[in-house]
């Protein structure tokens, strides 16, 4: 894809590089530690209602755990990230699985170009932080696009609802650290530090000027917002 020169390019990596498989695997083990990913994805797939006709894109889509998740519900995934490797990796899986109704795509929010019917559904988790606030209404509009009509999206990223920095991001890295490790806890220090995280008003504001009407918003330690959206009908 060729960008004007004032375009932002989102397929230099922010923050961790996954370029290589060792990097990938362990970001999968890290995560796991931290997260119930499986609980995550059934609760998106359940908020989707997913069935075996839809066609769905997961956005940053990672070592591909809600990609084979969706793949198994419903008619066809398109699975992007900008890491070709994090792409390997989940078609290793799905390979491994015997899954084959999943397009692999090498892109990002303001790359990728959805060939097709319009989508049923996007989900995009823990990505979006990966481009400053103009461009996640970029981003948050392409996403809009791909829909059709009355289709869904679920964002779950590092959002911040709080103001008190000095007690509250202390207070969570601290618990990450009790939780998953001082591996993970560095990482989350770097992603504050070097990350463009954002605020819930300005992310809901994002997501309404995109043409989205926020249906369930679940905030927790001030700092993970998980969003279901419902494109609205175009106002033009």
């Amino acid at each position: 894809m060729n960008l004007s020169p004032w375009e932002y390019d989102d397929m230099i990596h922010i923050g961790k590089d996954f370029a290589s498989h060792e990097v990938v695997e362990a970001y999968d083990a890290k995560h796991r530690r931290l997260r119930d990913v499986g609980k995550e994805n059934e609760a998106v797939i359940t908020g989707f209602d997913l069935s075996e006709d839809h066609v769905v894109a997961d956005i940053g889509c990672g070592t591909g755990a809600f990609v084979l998740m969706a793949a198994r519900r419903c008619a066809k995934v398109f699975a992007v990230d900008i890491s070709t490797a994090m792409l390997d990796y989940t078609r290793d899986r799905a390979a491994r699985e015997g899954i084959t109704n999943i397009v692999y795509c090498n892109g990002g929010f303001l790359t990728y170009r959805h060939e097709g019917e319009p989508l049923d559904a996007i989900s995009t988790s823990l990505a979006l932080h990966h481009l400053p606030d103009f461009w996640k209404h970029r981003a948050l509009r392409r996403i809009n696009a791909m829909l059709k009509e009355g289709g869904r999206l679920y964002l779950m990223d590092v959002v911040f609802s709080g103001e008190d920095y000095e007690r509250g991001i202390p207070a969570w890295i601290e618990k990450v650290r009790s939780e998953a490790g001082p591996d993970i806890a560095q990482d989350l220090m770097g992603h504050i530090r070097d990350e463009h995280s954002t605020f819930t008003w300005i992310m809901e504001g994002l997501l309404e000027r995109a043409g989205f009407r926020i249906d369930d918003r679940i905030v927790s330690d001030g700092a993970i917002a998980r969003y279901f959206c419902t494109k609205l009908p175009n106002r033009d």
